[in-house]
């Protein structure tokens, strides 16, 4: 069973007087009152190190996670850190003659559920309701973009990639079945190369046609193999990788040739954007550019906590969430807020009237949108008020994104992107939590 609490402390343990310091100390003081939070993640990871010596304690994972997100290192670089730094060695409660490596600190990590990381939030979020630190009395919401670790797609590099991971697949998997190939990488890479430095589409237009061909003989061959697998009835991990890639990549056929065979124009729901994060959607926010990840909405409150945080999938008009955020806040605190303060997607009089039934006494947009501040205040003073008010949640986006990763996920596939979001958000509510005393 694995361990929650680090049963005894070095005598190396030792911080600083420094600000950052300061933080640590503070964090780790709720921390220590905070035992629940163990319980969530020895569920998570119970039962995965049932042989071997004892492995990190919960408790030292937790706050592993914290610092990783934090500092926004890699995982080299936060074994370096554990390794190196006394003052993140007593934080972590790390012995110094036994620290992990980044094989053991990524492994552990990366089994805590996302729905754990949003439940440390809203624990810490009603800790600071019971303290008065955050009522949940004015609110302001506001979306952004956060992306995934892509570079920016196009068909011929799409069609070039699924090539290259079939031949990876097949040679993988050249011991277990007898089959000939013919590896078109080169070929592919080639034709890519050269249908994104063409002129115009009549130039482009053969090097598509030799990717489509290209992609098409390899999947035909990892058809067969799959067959094979199935016939064998063993490696159910391969077949389920090759079912999952061959799906992607019959995806990746459909739009392409819909796109350019056919000059259609494909619609976003039909589209693919990354064959290594498929859960990838097109945004475009504003009409500005373009950008590939999901939409997040936040809500904060006073004390410049985010209080709230949801991943949507697609590209929903901000209109229609700001009542399901409001349901939300008012389940957390019992009580739907006085106030508060939306940007200017979020306006419409279907919402102005229904976060009204719900309690809410002053509604101000950002953009009125042909809706009075009469309506929605009654007073030209507190609209004001509240629009300077939604401004400070620019700020915290901006902090989120530069300090806490909330920019652009690393993390690869889609639990592992809701989980840094979470993580991101819950350091962050920390830091400013400790930087306010």
């Amino acid at each position: 069973m694995r361990q929650r609490h680090t049963t005894q402390g070095s005598i190396f343990w030792f911080r600083p007087e420094h600000q950052i310091s300061r933080y640590l100390d503070k964090i780790d003081q709720w921390l220590n009152q905070s035992t629940a939070l163990l319980s969530w993640v020895d569920h998570d990871l119970n039962g995965s190190t049932t042989f071997g010596r004892p492995g990190m304690s919960c408790d030292q994972i937790l706050r592993a996670a914290l610092i990783l997100q934090y500092r926004r290192c890699s995982y080299r670089e936060l074994e370096f850190l554990l390794k190196d730094s006394m003052s993140f060695q007593s934080f972590c409660r790390i012995d110094p003659c036994r620290p992990p490596s980044k094989s053991t600190l990524r492994d552990n990590i990366s089994a805590i559920r996302p729905a754990t990381w949003r439940k440390m939030n809203r624990h810490f979020i009603c800790t600071m309701n019971n303290l008065g630190i955050e009522t949940g009395q004015q609110l302001r919401i506001d979306s952004t973009v956060t992306e995934t670790n892509i570079l920016f797609p196009t068909d011929s590099k799409l069609l070039y990639n699924s090539i290259r991971l079939m031949v990876r697949v097949l040679k993988k998997l050249k011991s277990f079945v007898d089959v000939k190939y013919v590896d078109h990488s080169r070929r592919a890479k080639r034709h890519w190369f050269a249908a994104t430095m063409a002129r115009n589409d009549e130039r482009r237009y053969p090097h598509y046609k030799k990717l489509l061909d290209d992609v098409e003989q390899t999947r035909l061959v990892l058809y067969e193999v799959l067959e094979a697998l199935k016939k064998q009835g063993d490696q159910p991990n391969y077949v389920e990788e090759i079912q999952q890639l061959l799906t992607l990549v019959a995806k990746v056929m459909s739009q392409t040739t819909r796109r350019v065979v056919c000059e259609e124009q494909v619609p976003v729901e039909d589209k693919i954007v990354s064959l290594h994060e498929a859960h990838t959607d097109i945004i475009v926010k504003g009409g500005r550019d373009v950008q590939f990840g999901h939409k997040i909405n936040l809500t904060t409150g006073t004390s410049g906590l985010v209080i709230d945080v949801t991943i949507e999938r697609g590209n929903p008009s901000d209109k229609i969430r700001l009542l399901p955020l409001l349901r939300r806040h008012k389940r957390l605190f019992g009580e739907a807020p006085k106030r508060i303060a939306a940007d200017g997607g979020y306006a419409s009089a279907e919402n102005l009237a229904q976060a009204k039934l719900l309690g809410v006494e002053s509604v101000a947009f950002d953009k009125r949108i042909n809706l009075s501040i009469k309506e929605m205040t009654g007073s030209d003073w507190l609209y004001r008020e509240l629009k300077r008010f939604r401004a400070g949640i620019e700020a915290s986006i901006s902090y989120l994104k530069r300090c806490f990763g909330l920019g652009r996920v690393v993390w690869k596939g889609w639990r592992n992107y809701q989980s840094s979001v979470y993580l991101s958000v819950f350091t962050h509510n920390l830091i400013v939590w400790a930087r306010s005393g």
